[in-house]
């Protein structure tokens, strides 16, 4: 990993739009997701079932090892050595998907007792978040379990203003629980892709969500629209619009492990902060098409490749971390970070962003896309 010096700045930066006459520029930053559109084929259709198959061995590692950011409370692993409920009796066979969907409905801290083997869970049903069953619900893998939608479902949906789920205050949109945990976990081969908000692994709006030690491979949402993203992780409404922390993680990591949605392969939201330390998104896919808003003629998408930020008054920190070989369509091959209203900033330290391809329009930095107002940082970091 080739960061500079410590105090030094890295960043080859050349943008495609700077000398574009201002009635061009203004075509191109417009509407909601203020994306400029090129046409193109549509994408190969990713909507159906997928058959989720045996994964490949020599899996990538959680995370970035060569990242060495300090990780804030707010994104450690939590203390799971007293659970309140444990999936298995210390055989694989114990552990089910129905023992699972019965823990996490239950709430509380969640571990699992499966054998010293790891094991992969093949879900039957979406695991649902109770809004009353917290106020703090941690699910912990201990690095031996694996959460498998099969190809055919969404693996985790919390949603604090899902009446179904139960309402808890009167202000759904912005409370502060449930406050989930996933650490030490993998989740594969989840399929949002019939639902139209995206989040094939996870979902989650409102309370507040944390990713440690985790790791999402071949994970899917709808393959096409504007709006909607997110093939392993989408989130709204954190609660008081405090960052979406994501450490020592990986999305995708090989080229046969590709996240793959309509917009942010990895990572999507609308009006949320995110924070990713030490983590890596690699070879993920915005395979949508026309941008957002769609251009006529087609169904939009296709924008950040790794990460699709959009909505207003957010900010995305991004360090020890590696984002490389994701493919757009549209914008921002890497990063796609629009503030409707021209607040918010991004901020990388320590980081490498290269080999991220497609799409076009990258006002902010190399294969990163957003207005030119748009707060920008880039510390001893790569960015080419």
């Amino acid at each position: 990993m080739s960061m500079g010096a410590p105090g030094s700045f890295h960043v080859r930066y050349t943008s495609p739009m700077r000398n574009l006459a201002p009635a061009l520029l203004l075509l191109a930053l417009i509407s909601c997701g203020d994306d400029a559109s090129a046409t193109g084929d549509a994408s190969a259709d990713r909507s159906q079932p997928v058959e989720s198959g045996p994964l490949p061995d020599g899996l990538p590692i959680a995370g970035n090892p060569a990242g060495g950011c300090d990780i804030p409370a707010e994104g450690r692993a939590l203390d799971t050595s007293a659970p309140d409920r444990t999936v298995g009796d210390g055989t694989p066979e114990s552990c089910t998907s129905a023992a699972t969907v019965d823990a996490v409905s239950q709430g509380g801290v969640i571990t699992f007792n499966c054998g010293p083997d790891p094991i992969t869970i093949e879900l039957e049903e979406t695991l649902r978040i109770f809004n009353n069953t917290g106020p703090d619900i941690v699910i912990d893998g201990g690095g031996r379990v694996t959460l498998s939608g099969q190809g055919q479902r969404r693996i985790l949906y919390m949603n604090t203003c899902d009446r179904d789920l139960v309402w808890t205050t009167p202000n759904c949109d912005d409370q502060d629980h449930p406050r989930l945990t996933v650490q030490n976990l993998d989740f594969v081969d989840g399929n949002a892709a019939a639902e139209d908000d995206g989040g094939g692994a996870i979902f989650a709006r409102g309370g507040q969500l944390r990713i440690v030690n985790a790791r999402f491979f071949r994970n899917r949402c709808a393959d096409v629209g504007p709006d909607v993203g997110g093939a392993a992780v989408r989130a709204f409404d954190q609660y008081e619009d405090r960052a979406l922390m994501v450490t020592g993680s990986t999305f995708g990591g090989a080229p046969a492990l590709a996240n793959v949605g309509s917009n942010g392969g990895a990572l999507s939201s609308i009006g949320v902060s995110w924070t990713v330390l030490n983590s890596v998104l690699s070879y993920n896919e915005a395979v949508g098409n026309g941008g957002n808003p769609a251009q006529s003629g087609t169904p939009g998408g296709g924008s950040g490749g790794a990460i699709y930020n959009d909505g207003n008054t957010m900010t995305l920190h991004i360090c020890g971390s590696v984002i490389e070989h994701n493919s757009v369509v549209q914008h921002g091959s890497a990063i796609f970070f629009v503030s409707n209203d021209r607040s918010g900033n991004i901020e990388i330290d320590d980081s490498r962003i290269t080999n991220n391809t497609g799409g076009t329009w990258y006002e902010i930095a190399p294969q990163i896309s957003g207005h030119p107002e748009t707060g920008y940082r880039a510390r001893r970091s790569t960015i080419e």
